[in-house]
């Protein structure tokens, strides 16, 4: 119910509307611009590879390449990792976001061994509906995309001898660093004029629309705070506990601890 009428009074407060942001925010427009926010920070270039087949059709896979300074002064094309861009819902595929790899970044290799075997294969997994003829995101459909390729950059840009101190493996409460430092990327003012486009006309996103986004972007924040901290403090109790009886209830122990 509270998200029910927080989102009416949220347009009645704001006048903002989220679906008014889905015609700018195509996926085609949104994974250009993780691409190109990926390469302004990190030199990270992509090159779709179709002739290179994936273990599914709707999957993009890309060739991630890096200019780098030689020997000599001059500059170097190398390849960084393999990443695979696997986006859409379909039976049988797990819900959610989430980023994986097939091959993990190491230098740990026996002599003689292909080079390319040091280089990571990142995929990055969403689940967004498939539209017929454009996929039209909502915002947090957006940042959700940008989440998972902050995942994707500790992946392929890790640089470690050992695979098994590589990519994300890192203490847990690092992990999610690089995703929630690339998330905000989108919205960035400079970032979505660029790139959020109507997907018909492909005018940009108006100066108008922004102001009401950015007006009613914390709409709501003390209601989300309260939660999570309610529910990090919950599981904090539930941990504590020494034992646990045998007729245990749930719901009355989160009931009298709240």
């Amino acid at each position: 119910d509270w998200r029910y009428y927080a989102e009416h009074v949220r347009q009645a407060k704001f006048n903002f509307d989220e679906n008014e942001m889905k015609p700018y925010f195509s996926l085609d427009s949104v994974t250009g611009a993780v691409f190109d926010v990926s390469n302004k920070l990190y030199g990270l270039k992509y090159v779709l590879r179709e002739d290179i087949a994936a273990y599914h059709p709707d999957v993009n896979t890309y060739e991630v390449r890096r200019t780098k300074k030689g020997r000599e002064g001059n500059d170097e094309d190398e390849i960084v990792a393999i990443f695979l861009h696997d986006n859409y819902a379909r039976k049988n595929k797990s819900s959610g976001a989430w980023m994986s790899e097939f091959r993990t970044q190491t230098k740990n290799l026996a002599a003689n061994t292909d080079p390319i075997e040091a280089i990571p294969i990142v995929c990055n997994n969403n689940n967004f509906s498939k539209g017929k003829d454009n996929t039209l995101l909502s915002f947090d459909d957006g940042v959700t995309l940008f989440h998972e390729m902050g995942h994707g950059h500790h992946g392929m840009l890790s640089d470690c001898h050992y695979e098994y101190l590589a990519s994300t493996n890192v203490l847990k409460d690092f992990v999610e660093l690089p995703s929630q430092l690339m998330e905000h990327w989108l919205s960035e003012p400079i970032v979505l004029k660029e790139h959020a486009k109507h997907y018909e006309t492909g005018e940009p996103i108006p100066d108008e629309l922004l102001q009401r986004f950015k007006s009613a972007e914390l709409f709501n924040e003390g209601f989300a705070t309260i939660e999570y901290t309610a529910c990090a403090m919950l599981d904090i109790a539930l941990h504590s506990l020494l034992e646990y009886c045998d007729d245990f209830d749930l719901a009355k122990f989160e009931q009298d601890y709240l």
